[in-house]
């Protein structure tokens, strides 16, 4: 389909023949297909290389929000299509009628699959064409979360002495964790472990709990940023558990006395997750934390990160100039790795020398330098800025500035020529200024250097399957009004919506996340603040004069768009 696309594409406008150029060399030269290439490069959306290859191919467009993308619970259609040959070969059943089957493939030109499916369905096929993501957010969504971990923990609570057998579809990036010659204890609690792991993921938890008090075990997943208790082992089970992912880990099983943390990877359904691992002492012993990063499910596109359109202009801009700083602000966890990753990913270009200097490295961007952080071999933040000034950066990322050397490292960076992205731990984007002064910048250095701040938070996305609608108090609305800036006759086209919970969410009313942002650019009024009294009310009034948005009025954006709830936006953000 290579070529094809590569005709498609061009014949149809969605791309260039100088932009075709570039993402073919670098899908030779990376082993990657045409299609991921032109998606990475930002030439052009995955719907929009689906759409083209929609047309080309005469075949029906799918995607949930055309409403088709939504297969019939109704129809046993799982019991056709098993859950592994669908996400193996990137094909989801979407409803049966007059006895065909209608499918969402990825690849229309896969006649050998589609013969595959008719047999296997025992029913003629007809065709739909959908994007690689959505077809793998539909199978997820669709073949379900089944509870197995309160399966397990009722298996391993009655079977104390048998070998349980071990799933299959998880596995040690060293080795398989199904373990058939295992017998007794040892495969019920490796099989508990996996247990938990799968459940947690398909849950989307970005945080495994395990903690052991007097009386009771506490097992909860952090889901969208907030802590779910879920069914516990059992008492007996913790000190095993623990000793378990010890080893996976490569930690000292014996040491019970110091806090240790590591590391592993584990596959599953196709795709590898990075498992950190943080085991603590505490009263009635050791706390397991486990952190989950999930690379499947990270968000790349900077038009799907919550951005304003002239928000994004304005990063986006900042991120073209030849030189200069941008920070963003926030508290750890709100995602500004991902928003800086995301940027740098769309402004990469081949021309460019872009190197990134991290703490862990979170994502790995192709055709990017990216350093890891290492501070007891004395490969630190700014020994690391001072080294890559020697490598001829265009752009540097810093992940965090920390101390007073960092700082100094990033300013002198910026000074000579070079875009330098970090970021700071401040409650708004402002309050960078200061805090950076307070580091030891000079006024003066920084008023003509400092190009962008912004900051941001996470704010929770109402699960679409079951929010509904309500009518908020007039004084709530009338607080929306007058802190997002909006012209009072707008109200009528608002609808306001609540969270309520179903299988979906897990109960939660909420499915996933989203930023939103404030982003000031610094103009010369902002300079002039910077350079005389630093005086951070000042500088406040001369933002709210471009009429860039703050957190709060970035969120009741959201709000009004029927994304999230007012409690969420209240709780997330303060008042100026």
């Amino acid at each position: 389909m290579a070529k094809e696309l590569s005709e498609i594409l061009v014949e149809q406008g969605t791309i260039n023949a100088d932009q075709l150029k570039r993402a073919e060399l670098y899908a030779k030269q990376n082993n990657a297909t045409l299609a991921e290439a032109v998606v990475l490069f930002g030439f052009a959306t995955e719907e929009q290389v689906t759409s083209a290859l929609a047309k080309h191919f005469s075949l029906p467009y799918a995607s949930k929000e055309n409403g088709i993308l939504i297969p019939e619970r109704d129809q046993d259609l799982q019991k056709l299509i098993p859950e592994k040959f669908a996400r193996e070969n990137l094909v989801v059943p979407l409803f049966i009628e007059d006895n065909e089957l209608a499918i969402a493939l990825y690849d229309p030109s896969n006649l050998f699959l589609i013969d595959n499916v008719r047999m296997m369905a025992g029913k003629e096929v007809q065709v739909f064409i959908a994007s690689k993501s959505q077809i793998l957010a539909v199978v997820d969504s669709f073949y379900g979360h089944k509870n197995l971990l309160d399966e397990v923990v009722k298996e391993t609570g009655e079977t104390k002495d048998t070998a349980v057998p071990v799933d299959e579809d998880v596995q040690v990036e060293a080795g398989s964790l199904d373990l058939d010659k295992a017998s007794g204890t040892s495969s019920q609690y490796i099989k508990l472990v996996n247990a938990i792991l799968k459940q947690a993921i398909s849950e989307r938890a970005s945080d495994i709990h395990l903690e052991l008090f007097d009386e009771r075990v506490s097992l909860r997943f952090r889901i969208d940023g907030s802590l779910y208790e879920r069914t516990p082992p059992n008492k007996d089970s913790v000190s095993a558990i623990i000793s378990r992912i010890k080893i996976l880990s490569k930690l000292d099983i014996a040491e019970k006395r110091l806090p240790q943390d590591g590391s592993f990877s584990i596959k599953y359904q196709n795709r590898t997750i990075e498992v950190r691992v943080s085991v603590c002492p505490a009263v009635y012993g050791e706390k397991l934390v486990l952190r989950i990063l999930d690379r499947g499910t990270g968000e790349m596109n900077v038009d799907k990160l919550g951005f304003e359109p002239e928000q994004k202009k304005a990063f986006l801009e900042a991120s073209h100039l030849p030189h200069g700083l941008i920070f963003l602000t926030g508290p750890t966890g709100s995602g500004k790795s991902t928003t800086l990753n995301a940027v740098l990913t769309t402004i990469r270009t081949p021309e460019l020398n872009f190197m990134t200097l991290e703490d862990p490295v979170e994502y790995k961007l192709a055709g990017i330098s990216q350093v890891q952080v290492k501070p007891q071999i004395g490969l630190t933040f700014a020994a690391g800025l001072r080294s890559f000034l020697r490598q001829d950066p265009d752009v540097i990322l810093v992940g965090e500035v920390r101390d007073n050397e960092t700082a100094e490292a990033c300013l002198k960076a910026a000074l000579t020529g070079h875009l330098v992205l970090s970021t700071l731990h401040t409650n708004d984007a402002l309050g960078a200024i200061p805090r950076l002064i307070d580091m030891g910048m000079e006024p003066f250095l920084l008023s003509s250097s400092l190009a962008l701040v912004a900051a941001q938070r996470l704010v929770r996305i109402l699960c679409p399957y079951c929010k509904v609608p309500y009518q908020p108090d007039p004084a709530v609305v009338a607080k929306i009004i007058n802190e997002g800036r909006f012209n009072p006759r707008e109200v009528g086209t608002w609808t306001f919506y609540k969270a309520v919970g179903c299988p979906k969410c897990v109960g939660t009313g909420f499915l996933g996340r989203r930023a939103i942002y404030e982003v000031y650019r610094i103009n010369e009024e902002v300079r002039n603040i910077i350079y005389k009294t630093q005086d951070l009310v000042e500088m406040r009034k001369a933002m709210e004069r471009t009429g860039a948005l703050n957190l709060r009025g970035n969120g009741w954006r959201k709000v009004v768009k029927g994304l999230t709830t007012v409690e969420e936006i209240l709780n997330v953000t303060t008042e100026d």
